[in-house]
């Protein structure tokens, strides 16, 4: 045999790879420029699809609620049966089911979300009335408990089995699991009402005392929001703190960080450029999340607090029952929940490049 001829595999499909210019070589980097793209569309799909399944399922779910909505626009009124039907004709709840449910979701697709019979207003309005409220609230709140999560949770993993690190995911799970309903309750109580000899220091709910302009409006708002904004950070920052201790301590055994180490690197820089950023990916979905939760607000805090948000406002939506706007608040919160989770998705390949091959 020639050298020619010895040669032939290693040119061609052996061992040692396919040709540079072959059509062989070319076939992967095809399939990885198409990669991606496939991967965006898998998880757009499966955002419409999870986006439809919240349209039916809120349809048909609040209208198992209790109660007849036509009897609350009346006002506890005695009226004929001539009038109650002209009310149900009105607003189309004489329809047959499936005739209402066609139509509610061809005025959702284009933005119509139906006329509130509560306040006899677009609830297209309601939502974006209430909404910079509810951002206030919960924004603050998520910025505070997820830095703080982050923050603990990596101390936590890196002093793993201590008493520091022990105590404080003691702590985190002690006040994860508490409702949040009864942690505002018990700061209503103790920092608003006060006990003993302790007095009030803040409001026991609302977001304004009324009258007050400029900065003086601005500190009586701040001042609103001490105690909703403790009490979700308090319940909600021990899931970030979890997370990120679990992913730092599957990390913490890498090859890598013991290279870090025997090259004279100091313990924190080798936490803060190697380590952590290479566990931040469970974290990076729970951030996510949560930031979609952020546009639903927390009903239970809301309502216990009197914060005029999106959460209070799906509280009195849901005691009539109003119908239409129960079921928009309900698609807006179901809504933005999956973007923020499909974007989550999509950024993937940014923090790990093996992710949407």
């Amino acid at each position: 045999m020639t050298a020619d001829a010895a040669s032939a595999p290693v040119e061609g499909t052996g061992a040692a790879g396919p040709a540079k210019d072959g059509p062989a070589a070319r076939g992967p980097r095809v399939r990885t420029a198409t990669a991606y793209p496939r991967y965006v569309a898998g998880k757009v799909a499966g955002a419409a699809v999870s986006l439809l399944a919240v349209l039916v399922t809120g349809f048909f779910l609040f209208r198992l609620i209790p109660g007849d909505p036509v009897k609350f626009m009346t006002g506890g009124r005695q009226v004929s049966a001539e009038q109650l039907a002209a009310y149900r004709r009105e607003f189309g709840l004489d329809l047959p089911l499936w005739r209402q449910f066609t139509d509610y979701c061809g005025k959702a697709l284009t933005g119509d979300l139906g006329t509130s019979y509560q306040f006899s207003a677009p609830v297209i309005d309601k939502i974006t009335e209430a909404l910079p409220n509810t951002l206030l609230l919960t924004g603050t709140a998520f910025v505070l408990y997820t830095a703080l999560g982050i923050l603990l949770g990596t101390r936590a993993a890196w002093r793993h089995g201590r008493l520091g690190d022990r105590l404080g995911t003691g702590l985190a799970l002690t006040l994860y699991s508490l409702p949040s309903f009864w942690l505002g309750l018990l700061l209503i109580i103790t920092l608003s009402v006060g006990i003993g000899p302790l007095p009030g220091l803040f409001p026991t709910g609302g977001m304004e005392s009324g009258g007050e302009k400029g900065l003086a409006y601005v500190l009586d708002v701040a001042h609103h929001l001490v105690l909703p904004v403790v009490t979700l950070v308090a319940v909600e920052y021990g899931q970030t703190l979890l997370v990120t201790r679990s992913a730092l301590l599957d990390e913490m055994g890498s090859d890598y960080l013991t290279t870090a180490r025997a090259k004279g690197l100091r313990d924190d820089l080798v936490r803060r450029r190697h380590a952590v950023p290479n566990a931040l990916l469970p974290t990076v979905t729970l951030i996510f999340i949560n930031l979609g939760r952020t546009v639903a607000g927390v009903i239970l805090v809301e309502t216990v607090f009197s914060w005029p948000g999106l959460g209070g406002l799906f509280y009195q939506a849901l005691s009539v029952p109003d119908l239409p706007l129960v079921q928009g608040l309900f698609l807006v919160f179901a809504a933005a929940v999956i973007l923020m989770n499909t974007l989550a998705d999509l950024l993937y390949p940014l923090f790990d490049p093996r992710v949407g091959r």
